[in-house]
């Protein structure tokens, strides 16, 4: 008979976890779809949002651009190696551009932002919220979804195709130099194989992603941050289910957007 009331708690805990997710997943749409609708209405606060652009914007291009740089070179060493046992090392210049354009640029790129924006959005308004400064926007007559929260969405949503175009730039680039200096291509014919082969989709489906990512990223830390629970420990736990949940949502938006832009 212990059987049954083990079995019994087992179910609840499910449950409760269930309800926990729904709970959740209400709320976060919830506050996705006050968010985004605050975007499309006045006031507007023109120099908050390019005050955002510029922090996730600007100051993201040099993590981005050094990872993109990277990203490419080993992505051209791994091609070669794997065509190498085909004999078909030619194709270097083609997957590294389409790697590059379709995914690896768009996801690393919002991954390393998200790891640098959403923490950073989450701990700015968790402490905001911890020192009532959240409270003080409305009392001043200010809407903190309108002066916070918007801004940021939009700004992020905006910064992040940027971002992922420089990044496939770059990351071409270092899948280029390492298959000149270290591979013994020939210059002229690997940009030409690369400009021949690259498509506008492949291009443009990675700048879709990138917006898609950039609201994620903003989202998820201006919800862990406006939500914060009080005192150092809340913020800190904003901070970390910021990165976490954005990174994952990334990972999971990527695979409905390319099963979306690319059906088998």
């Amino acid at each position: 008979m212990p059987i049954v009331p083990a079995f019994q708690g087992f179910l609840a805990s499910i449950g409760a976890t269930v309800l926990w997710l729904c709970r959740e997943t209400g709320a976060l749409a919830s506050f996705a779809l006050s968010g985004t609708t605050h975007v499309f209405r006045p006031p507007w606060y023109p120099v908050e949002l390019m005050r955002q652009f510029m922090r996730i914007g600007y100051y993201s291009l040099p993590v981005v651009g050094m990872t993109a740089l990277f990203t490419g070179g080993a992505l051209a060493l791994q091609i070669y190696a794997g065509g190498s046992r085909f004999n078909a090392e030619s194709v270097v210049p083609q997957i590294v551009a389409i790697g590059m354009t379709r995914e690896l640029g768009p996801v690393l790129g919002g991954l390393m932002v998200a790891g640098r924006v959403s923490a950073s959005i989450a701990a700015e308004l968790g402490t905001m919220r911890v020192t009532e400064q959240i409270d003080a926007l409305t009392t001043l007559s200010t809407n903190p979804m309108k002066y916070l929260v918007a801004p940021r969405l939009l700004a992020a949503t905006i910064a992040m195709p940027l971002l992922a175009f420089i990044g496939d730039i770059i990351g071409i680039m270092g899948g280029f130099l390492v298959g000149i200096f270290r591979l013994d291509f020939n210059a002229t014919t690997y940009i030409k194989t690369t400009y021949d082969f690259l498509q506008t989709g492949d291009v443009t489906s990675g700048l879709i992603k990138a917006a898609v990512f950039g609201f994620i990223i903003a989202l998820m830390g201006c919800y862990q941050g406006y939500n914060s629970g009080r005192g150092a420990q809340g913020v800190g736990r904003a901070t970390t289910n910021a990165v976490v949940t954005a990174s994952i949502l990334i990972l999971a938006s990527n695979y409905v957007l390319t099963e979306a832009l690319f059906p088998a």
